[in-house]
């Protein structure tokens, strides 16, 4: 098998959570262009529906699964649609929070979802003899966000949990690993203002708001051949965030500019608050009466 040929994913049924809008649906797709069949597993039907689309217009298989992954019924259907409507499964993208608040209690039910989501889908992958988990934490597990307590913590559980089920699986040729991101332009932080977004790209050595789709090259790694002998591993993909020293300021002037430009940025957020009838600007900044508090 040649270098590229491991990138390939022709044959094989993923499983992504919260795959509507955002890193969800970006993933979905970049699963879909690497040859996966895709279950888009989500609460919102409208949006789950749209990403089926997507997927079917690349030439890939899809089905949409409603429901809540904080619901044990609802996790055990999303996997069936996975082996009974496509046939198997052998990846599984634990994207979604379980929902409700950032309180304590949140914690909980997240990394239980995540634990029961996981255990099914092993179940499944032990019928093809291998899978592939990947986990979505964030930077918010290794640094502190004021306002966010809980979420810091959440996220700090899932990289530790990653790391348990690699040792517990790996006997079944399951590899998990995780990915951690920035802040992500997509409709969850659809309240940024400009000042904000500037904000961020000023503490980004790569000088631009992260998008989903900055994460798929990594997402495909993980879920393809490529990465075999990789397990239990947490892969910040944050343009550099983490490196920057928020006290140094400001910041070291750019020489090129960045790769990616404030309306290359916006391209998928706007998708999404399309699907979702949003409100915006055009540039992906909301309407006022559309902004979301708490």
């Amino acid at each position: 098998m040649s270098i590229l040929d491991q990138f390939r994913l022709d044959g094989r049924v993923a499983l992504v959570t919260g795959s509507g809008q955002g890193i969800g649906r970006a993933f979905a797709l970049a699963l879909a262009e690497a040859g996966a069949d895709v279950v888009v597993a989500d609460l919102n039907a409208q949006t789950a529906a749209a990403v089926v689309k997507e997927i079917e217009q690349r030439g890939r298989k899809a089905v949409a699964a409603l429901g809540d992954v904080g619901k044990e019924e609802d996790a055990k259907s999303m996997v069936a649609a996975a082996t009974e409507r496509l046939g198997g499964l052998d990846i599984l993208v634990n994207n979604a929070n379980a929902g409700g608040k950032g309180d304590l209690d949140w914690i909980g039910r997240n990394l239980k979802a995540l634990i029961v989501s996981s255990r099914l889908a092993v179940e499944a992958m032990k019928k093809r003899g291998r899978g592939k988990i990947v986990n979505v934490a964030s930077i918010s597990g290794s640094t502190v966000n004021v306002r966010g307590f809980s979420y810091c913590v959440g996220k700090a559980g899932v990289v530790h949990l990653t790391r348990c089920m690699a040792v517990e699986w790996a006997c079944h040729n399951v590899n998990v690993n995780c990915i951690s991101p920035s802040y992500t332009l997509s409709p969850a932080r659809r309240d940024d203002n400009e000042e904000m977004r500037q904000r961020i790209r000023s503490v980004t050595p790569m000088g631009w708001y992260e998008r989903p789709e900055d994460m798929c090259g990594t997402l495909i790694y993980l879920v393809s051949d490529a990465s075999n002998y990789l397990t239990g591993q947490e892969i910040i993909v944050d343009g550099g965030h983490l490196l920057s020293d928020w006290l140094l300021w400001p910041p070291p002037a750019r020489v090129a500019p960045p790769l990616v430009s404030p309306e290359q940025e916006a391209a998928s957020l706007i998708h999404d608050l399309d699907v979702l009838g949003v409100k915006h600007d055009g540039q992906g900044f909301v309407a006022k009466e559309e902004r979301r508090t708490g």
